[in-house]
């Protein structure tokens, strides 16, 4: 019994976040199959903006005619199948998609931090969020290297954001050295596009980026913070771990894999 209300409880957190995540950086279209959740973006090619999310270990039904209904969906809109298997997936699916030679990559992630007692949250230097999209845009084209194609994608993306959103950039000389989106949600702030530019790297701007974002949060009643990060990316992991960030749960994708 204490085991089930065990895994009971791990779920309901695992659904929170991912509610959450959902709210924080929203698909440009959105389509339920019984609990399963596919999110689709035309204009940006993020993953998770470009995927199938299921959302109840036991929607387990009709696994080949519900993947190939997705396909269609997805050649619709221009993309190639993925799914993201987050613990709310199950194993049935997974063990499906093993048997169909699907891969699986970028596993991820996602990690929080009560931020109730935090000094280094409460000492952060405080920084006003920028009220121009259009700025932050291109400070996060920037630091993160993207192709400038995507600027109107990642503008609709952000523009879309229905909970109270800080868009945070470090300047050096008039030129973006740093950027970060911090999704204040109730409760929770979330942390999203954390970039330093390469050149910039290892002087100290994530961290202080991070932690004026989460101060800002902290000031509008936020309690518990969190992110998602590639579980390959060893500096962004330090850091969070520095910070006190730990894990609370993982995903990956899946896709076909190549003919």
């Amino acid at each position: 019994m204490a085991e089930m209300l065990s895994r009971t409880e791990e779920l309901a957190t695992v659904r929170r976040f991912e509610a959450a995540g959902f709210r924080a950086w929203p698909a440009a279209s959105v389509h339920y199959d019984g609990t399963w959740l596919t999110r689709l973006t035309a204009g940006y090619p993020a993953k998770r903006l470009n995927s199938v999310n299921p959302l109840d270990p036991d929607d387990v039904r009709d696994l080949p005619q519900r993947i190939a209904q997705a396909e269609r969906r997805f050649e619709t809109c221009g993309r190639k199948l993925t799914f993201r298997l987050s613990p709310l997936a199950g194993r049935a699916i997974s063990r499906h998609l093993d048997g169909e030679g699907w891969e699986h990559f970028s596993e991820s992630l996602v990690m929080g931090l009560p931020l109730e007692g935090q000094e280094a949250v409460h000492g952060a230097i405080d920084q006003i969020p920028l009220k121009d999209l259009t700025r932050f845009v291109d400070a996060a084209v920037r630091t993160q290297r993207l192709d400038p194609a995507l600027r109107a994608g990642l503008s609709e993306v952000i523009g879309a954001i229905q909970p109270e959103v800080g868009l945070f950039v470090i300047e050096h000389q008039e030129t973006a050295v740093a950027s970060a989106i911090c999704v204040h949600d109730g409760d929770l702030a979330g942390l999203f596009e954390i970039a330093t530019d390469p050149a910039e790297r290892g002087k100290g701007l994530g961290r202080r980026i991070v932690l004026s974002a989460l101060k800002w949060a902290r000031l509008r009643g936020a309690r518990q913070a969190w992110l998602q990060v590639e579980a390959d990316n060893r500096q962004a992991l330090r850091l969070y771990e520095a910070i006190g960030f730990s894990e609370i749960y993982r995903y990956h994708y899946r896709r076909p894999a190549a003919a």
